[in-house]
């Protein structure tokens, strides 16, 4: 009797545990859930703002190629005090769930193999995507290089309100008098920007698929609507 009394003893331990780490693992997946979902959000708002990014990167390659006496020179300067702003084209993950997961050891919790996959494989995405994003942060320091050779720095700074929000000029102020080289050179870091807004566009729109399939696989899987 004392056996079997020890024996029922642990058998319902060990179902109380079962029963704690399950309700652990939904918990983490209804957090995970929201957090990709607000990814997912994100993505879409940036991936259109970066479809509006390339369109300014070609209006002003068009408005400076066409040569002096150069007009619109107010979007010129709109169009070029935006290049280097990243702000809304940044993607910086809802990560935190996953992370706690990671850290913490939380995906031994997760206890279907494919499941726990997708979720590592999501966050190697992130991973690249932030590499991605390093490296459009590097071309563009060096876009920064050269702009003092077209716009005049003051314009720029009146076009800055309390908030470092820009305005386009009210006016067409000209431009810095610059070289065929020097903007053969400005098409040349153009065009670099314009290649990794591509590529980065390319990558969260792979990431959003990823994102979108492993938040179905998630609700199946768990019953979560």
């Amino acid at each position: 009797m004392l056996f079997l009394a020890v024996t029922l003893g642990f058998f319902v331990e060990n179902q109380r545990e079962h029963f704690v780490e399950h309700q652990r693992e939904k918990q983490y997946v209804r957090s995970l859930i929201n957090d990709i979902a607000a990814d997912t959000a994100r993505l879409n708002a940036i991936i259109a703002a970066r479809n509006d990014r390339e369109r300014m990167f070609d209006s002003l390659s068009v408005l400076l190629d066409a040569g002096p006496p150069y007009h619109s020179t107010n979007l010129i300067y709109w169009y070029g005090i935006f290049i280097p702003r990243t702000t809304i084209v940044r993607f910086i993950p809802n990560d935190g769930t996953l992370q706690q997961l990671k850290n913490a050891g939380g995906l031994r919790l997760i206890r279907k193999r494919f499941v726990a996959d997708s979720i590592t494989h999501y966050d190697v995405s992130l991973k690249t995507l932030a590499q991605i994003g390093d490296n459009e942060f590097s071309v563009i320091q060096d876009y920064r290089t050269i702009v003092h050779r077209f716009f005049n720095a003051r314009v720029m700074d009146r076009m800055m309100n309390v908030n470092n929000i820009p305005s386009p000029p009210a006016d067409n102020p000209p431009l810095m008098p610059f070289t065929k080289a020097d903007l053969n050179e400005f098409n040349y870091k153009l065009f670099n920007i314009k290649a990794l807004n591509r590529g980065s566009r390319r990558e969260m729109k792979r990431v959003l698929l990823q994102a979108e399939n492993l938040l179905n696989v998630l609700k199946k899987e768990y019953h979560i609507e």
